[in-house]
């Protein structure tokens, strides 16, 4: 039994792994994503989100357990994964917060890290959701590949589980 739950590398190992189920593993598409830290007192007690757009959920606001705020992530289209965080994008960053929260300053916001999105589709498509692929679609028994899984299917991960070994029994 196989399971590929190799996040940005499924669709590679995908390939890689047999025919024909290699077949079926589509093009890898990566969606960088700046975070931002709040340099203050937490404004607001709830996550926030604003209107999704189509690569994502847009620049919201979450929380961590220490109630630090967190802003994030935009997306950039990335040829393959890259975690530099890039300051240079700080005005624009804040922009789409201040359409939500107009009383931000830039210099409230402080470099926090940087994350890269598996993505199914690539910039200018529709969204796509994340595919769950075994025996039934690639003809391959005992192997199922995860592909596309961010959030919120990170949230999801312990019914992705019950999911993935009913489809290995």
């Amino acid at each position: 039994r196989v399971v590929n739950a190799a996040g940005l590398d499924a669709p590679a190992l995908g390939r890689a792994i047999v025919a024909p189920a290699a077949a079926r593993a589509p093009q890898a598409h990566y969606a960088r994503g700046v975070y931002f830290s709040y340099a203050g007192k937490a404004p607001f007690s709830r996550l926030i989100y604003p209107v999704p757009h189509a690569a994502g959920l847009g620049v919201h606001l979450g929380l961590d357990s220490a109630g630090h705020v967190h802003f994030g992530p935009d997306v950039r289209w990335q040829p393959e994964p890259d975690y530099h965080f890039d300051d240079r994008q700080r005005s624009a960053f804040a922009d789409s917060i201040r359409r939500w929260w107009p009383a931000l300053r830039d210099d409230q916001l402080e470099p926090d890290f940087v994350g890269v999105r598996p993505k199914l589709v690539g910039p200018g498509q529709p969204s796509g959701d994340f595919v769950i692929q075994d025996a039934a679609v690639h003809g391959v028994p005992n192997l199922v590949n995860l592909f596309g899984i961010e959030s919120p299917g990170l949230t999801s991960s312990l019914a992705i589980g019950e999911e993935v070994a009913a489809r290995l029994v």
